[in-house]
């Protein structure tokens, strides 16, 4: 047995999950995407999505609508004749007759457990805000924002220096499998909903450009959890004077130190930079239009002494 899918996606995060659904042997009627963006180096060339050509190398149709205002879209959606869509990291806002316009609804691969971090950026603020753990659940989505009912969870540990980056690396092949064992469940008619609770609702809003520069007047803690909830995308940043002249450096990674001293003074030689309270220790780092460096490297092309101060 298999069932009929409607797959929802746009990055790479969601490329795992509609390979194992057609692993699992099960038939996928179409692929959503958002439509393919300028990119190439001088952003002239349109890109399509990482899910839009994985679909393509498996021979899968695939619809890329703005949005599905027009009622020609609505009506190709419901004429697949599907029994169940999969969403995961789709970007675009359902509207009712998406949701209700196949036999079993839509299903959606959050990366949060809910009801914490409902929202655009549930990766990187469970890091920032210092959580120990995080996973995947299957949701089936409503017309509220991240606000269904839940089919399935999978918990994962966050280590103490563990980045935005790894994490998401490990929640998009831990959400592949739940949402492949979800829909083995429903397909089973063995798939049970449970209603979120209505305490601990928190909002994973978008991260802003204006909160990426690095405040070294708070807890390290605070600093370290910023840091690597932003690495590698956007990238949390500071500035050093070279040459005479500010230059932004992106800091992707970081871990706990022992010191103390003014905010933002270099404590050592090896880039252990005092905190309001504390200190950390700066270890990976870029240079904008540079590689990524561990401290040492990037030392030796940007020699930085103690007493320094960083802003």
């Amino acid at each position: 047995m298999s069932l009929r899918i409607i797959f929802m996606g746009t990055p790479e995060f969601s490329v795992p999950t509609l390979r194992a659904l057609v692993d699992a042997g099960h038939t996928i009627l179409a692929v959503y995407s958002q439509p393919p963006r300028p990119g190439g180096r001088r952003g002239l060339d349109l890109q399509k999505s990482p899910v839009h050509q994985a679909a393509e190398l498996l021979g899968i149709p695939v619809f890329t609508p703005v949005n599905f205002k027009d009622p020609e879209e609505r009506e190709r959606f419901r004429a697949c004749d599907a029994d169940v869509a999969v969403v995961v990291a789709y970007g675009l806002l359902l509207p009712e007759a998406i949701l209700t316009g196949t036999r079993y609804g839509c299903y959606n691969g959050h990366a949060s457990l809910l009801p914490r971090w409902r929202g655009a950026a549930p990766i990187q603020r469970a890091l920032m805000a210092g959580d120990q753990k995080t996973g995947m659940m299957v949701m089936k989505m409503d017309k509220g924002l991240d606000t269904g009912p839940v089919a399935l969870t999978s918990e994962v540990e966050i280590g103490a220096n563990t980045t935005a980056g790894e994490l998401h690396d490990k929640l998009m092949h831990v959400g592949a499998k739940a949402m492949a064992e979800a829909m083995v469940k429903l397909e089973m008619g063995d798939l049970p909903l449970t209603p979120q609770p209505s305490d601990g609702v928190l909002y994973a809003a978008k991260i802003d450009k204006g909160e990426t520069r690095i405040d070294f007047s708070k807890d390290a803690a605070e600093v370290h959890n910023h840091i690597r909830g932003l690495a590698p995308f956007p990238g949390a940043w500071l500035e050093v004077a070279t040459g005479g002249k500010p230059e932004r450096v992106k800091v992707l990674a970081s871990e706990i130190a022992q010191g103390s001293g003014s905010a933002g003074e270099l404590l050592t030689d090896d880039l252990v930079v005092a905190c309001g309270t504390g200190a950390v220790r700066l270890t990976r780092l870029q240079k904008a239009g540079g590689k990524q460096l561990p401290t040492a490297d990037f030392l030796r092309g940007t020699p930085l002494a103690s007493g320094t101060r960083l802003s």
